[in-house]
């Protein structure tokens, strides 16, 4: 039994170090929105980000739920679910192509809190497009939407997706915020860089608060 044990445990270990190189190339090849520094200090940062252009759907029940139905919506959008019949090309976990162009997905996807039970789930859309080149989508419960010009605060941390977790590392921010005179407005986004498969302790997770101008 304990040669079995040592055996598996051989396999898992294993098969960890061979999803690391590949989220880590599947991530390498994935947009993300730009920003300008302000400041950081260990996993905080302040950023500015410019406009953006999201996908997002409106989901209720739990995170998990929400997680789950709110990408599942949005997939659907960007898998084919738009009035050009838009098609995914798979470089990433998810990836488009519309009328012979590649649209690549980007990360992160985006949740946020909307009240009781009620959640905001987002994709962030390419740099360089707009709501007018972008297809529309064919389900009513999916939405574009330009984000405005924003600076928000971000804390960085690796691990599983919990709501302990997220909770706590909401109120390191917060605290971390509220000593330096920053004031957020707004409800906490959950942001996640990588796909489910990724090992826990090399996940890429961020939690942001736009802040008062």
């Amino acid at each position: 039994m304990r040669i079995l044990a040592v055996v598996m445990l051989t396999i898992v270990a294993l098969a960890a170090l061979v999803a690391i190189p590949i989220g880590s190339a599947a991530v390498a090849k994935v947009d993300e929105p730009k920003f300008a520094l302000e400041s950081g200090e260990r996993q905080f940062e302040v950023r500015r980000y410019q406009a953006r252009i999201v996908a997002e759907t409106h989901v209720a029940g739990d995170r998990k739920q929400a997680e789950s139905e709110g990408f599942r919506r949005l997939a659907g959008y960007i898998f084919g679910g738009n009035k050009t019949k838009t098609k995914i090309s798979m470089t990433a976990p998810v990836g488009q192509t519309a009328d012979g162009r590649k649209i690549a997905m980007t990360a992160p996807v985006g949740q946020r809190a909307e009240g009781d039970h009620a959640w905001t789930v987002s994709f962030t859309m390419p740099s360089g497009e707009t709501i007018a080149t972008l297809p529309e989508p064919t389900d009513a419960r999916v939405t574009l939407r330009e984000v405005p010009p924003a600076r928000v605060g971000v804390v960085k941390f690796s691990g599983r997706w919990t709501n302990e977790s997220f909770a706590g590392h909401a109120e390191l921010l917060r605290s971390w915020l509220s000593a330096r005179g920053l004031r957020p407005s707004g409800e906490v986004e959950v942001n996640r860089y990588n796909p489910p498969w990724t090992p826990w302790f090399m996940r890429r997770n961020e939690l942001w608060l736009t802040l008062d101008r």
